[in-house]
C-alpha cells in the first residue's frame, strides 16, 4: 500500500477528516437525532475495538490476509474468467439500493460472491478457490469483485456503522497507478496487485480513476474485532442484516439477474 498523494489532488478538508456525513442537503431534526445516536454507539464501538481507532490500518494485524495474498494469483485467474463477460456483469446499484446516492450509471460493476441473505452460490462455483479462500476470514461478512472503469469517481462518503471493517485485496490496477486511489479519512492510499489494503469504511472516504484501464479489486467486508462480549453481540447485530428489506430486495434483484445471465444460450 502506498499512501502518498497524486501532486494534482489537493489535501482533503478537516470536515472530511472524521465520520462525516457529506451527502444530501441538510437534516431535518429528526436525522440529526439519528445521526447523534449513530455518533454515540460509534464512539462506543470505538473503545471497545481491539484495535486503535483509525481510518486505515496495518494488514499485519490480520493474519488471514497473509493467505489471501500468497493466493492472489488463483484469485486473479478466476477473476480473469468473469471478465470475459465484463458487458453482461450487473452495476452496484442495480443491486443495492444504499448505493444510489454515490453511482447511477454503469461504470461500477459488481460480481457477488458472498452477501447476507443473497444467494450467490451460481457465481461461487465459477470462483471456488477465491470462495474457499473468504470463508476462512474470520467473520467475513460480504463479498465481491469491485469493478472500476475508466474515469469512474466514487464522491465523498461514509459507510452505516463501524463495526464492520472492509479489505481490498488489489487484482488489476492500471497504469499510471498514482492516478487510481482511494481517499478515507486524511490518507490517501493507491492499490497494488496482490496486496491488501484494510480501512474503516465508516470514515468519510471517496475513490477515482483517473486512467485508461479498468481497477478490479475483490471487496471484502468483514466483523470488526472487538472485545468480548461485545464482539459476540456485534456479530449477532450484524447477523440480523440479512432481514433488512434493503438486503432482501438486493437478493431479488440478483436472483433476476443471474436468471438471464446463466440462462441457456440457444
Amino acid at each position: 500500500m502506498n499512501d502518498t498523494p497524486p501532486a494534482a489532488f489537493a489535501p482533503p478538508s478537516a470536515d472530511l477528516n472524521t465520520r462525516a456525513h457529506t451527502l444530501g442537503p441538510s437534516r431535518g431534526v429528526f436525522a440529526r437525532l439519528g445521526i447523534g445516536a449513530q455518533t454515540r454507539l460509534e464512539n462506543f464501538v470505538a473503545r471497545v475495538s481491539r484495535l486503535p481507532d483509525a481510518p486505515v490500518y496495518d494488514q499485519r494485524d490480520f493474519a488471514w490476509t497473509r493467505t489471501l495474498e500468497a493466493h492472489w494469483p488463483a484469485i486473479r485467474a478466476e477473476l480473469d474468467q468473469v471478465l470475459q463477460m465484463r458487458d453482461q456483469l450487473p452495476a452496484f446499484h442495480q443491486i443495492l439500493d444504499e448505493v444510489r446516492t454515490i453511482t447511477s450509471d454503469d461504470r461500477w460493476k459488481t460480481y457477488w460472491l458472498l452477501a447476507a441473505g443473497v444467494d450467490c452460490r451460481e457465481n461461487q462455483a465459477r470462483c471456488p478457490q477465491t470462495t474457499a479462500l473468504l470463508r476462512q476470514i474470520p467473520g467475513v461478512l460480504t463479498a465481491f469483485f469491485s469493478i472500476l472503469a475508466p474515469g469512474k469517481k466514487i464522491p465523498p462518503h461514509r459507510g452505516a456503522y463501524n463495526g464492520i471493517l472492509r479489505c481490498h485485496l488489489g487484482l488489476i490496477v492500471p497504469e499510471p497507478a498514482e492516478r487510481v486511489a482511494i481517499r478515507v479519512g486524511n490518507r490517501i492510499c493507491h492499490w497494488r496487485e496482490g496486496e491488501t489494503l484494510i480501512f474503516d469504511d465508516s470514515f468519510n472516504h471517496e475513490v477515482w480513476n483517473d486512467t485508461d484501464g479498468w481497477r478490479v479489486v475483490l471487496f471484502i467486508d468483514f466483523a470488526r474485532p472487538l472485545r468480548q462480549p461485545w464482539h459476540a453481540l456485534n456479530r449477532l447485530f450484524l447477523g440480523i442484516a440479512r432481514f433488512l428489506p434493503l438486503l432482501r430486495r438486493a437478493n431479488r434483484r440478483h436472483r433476476d439477474w443471474k436468471r438471464a445471465f446463466y440462462a441457456p444460450r440457444p
